[in-house]
């Protein structure tokens, strides 16, 4: 016997994630406020043995809420030339938005 697992693959914020009812991911920046509801992009969707992918035609859609929004780990940047004295110091945090999926349908 095998259970039925329901889980898509997504596009979002340019990656694929895997997601399920009730899971949290980041993806980058999304517009929206906390408690907004946005739809993903299914790639694929497993619905215990069936498969269907985009090629196929996925009629599912795949709806998530906005938790908040985060930014990611600092990145610093340092650039250096040897001899000539020339440093640069650069810091990066990327806007990230958390959410957590309410449905696929």
């Amino acid at each position: 016997m095998s259970k039925n697992v329901v889980y898509a693959i997504v596009k979002a914020g340019g990656r694929q994630e895997k997601v399920s009812v009730g899971s949290v991911v980041v993806v980058d920046k999304m517009e929206g406020q906390p408690g907004d509801t946005v739809e993903l992009e299914p790639i694929m969707l497993v619905d215990g043995d069936k498969v269907t992918t985009a090629a196929d035609g996925i009629s599912a859609k795949v709806t998530a809420e906005i938790l908040r929004d985060e930014k990611g780990p600092k990145i610093v940047i340092v650039k250096y030339k040897n001899k000539t004295g020339y440093r640069k110091r650069q810091g990066h945090r990327q806007k990230l938005t958390r959410l957590k999926v309410t449905g696929i349908k």
